[in-house]
C-alpha cells in the first residue's frame, strides 16, 4: 500500500519543527529521522493552531 500524500504543507511542518526544536534533525536526517514523540506533538500544535484560528475567526 502506497502512502497517502500529507495534509500539512511542508513549510507549515518545517515552522511547527522549528517551534518545537527538532528542526536540525530534520534537516539532516529528512522527516524520517524524527522520533515517534515529536511527530505527536507536531500533530498536537497544529490542532491547537487550527483550533485557535477557528476561535479567531468568530
Amino acid at each position: 500500500m502506497g502512502r497517502r500524500k500529507g495534509i500539512m504543507s511542508e513549510g507549515f511542518k518545517e515552522e511547527l519543527a522549528k517551534e518545537l526544536g527538532f528542526y536540525d534533525t530534520v534537516q539532516q536526517e529528512g522527516w524520517g529521522g524524527i522520533r515517534a514523540r515529536d511527530a505527536g506533538n507536531m500533530v498536537k500544535l497544529a490542532i491547537e493552531k487550527a483550533q485557535s484560528q477557528m476561535i479567531d475567526k468568530r
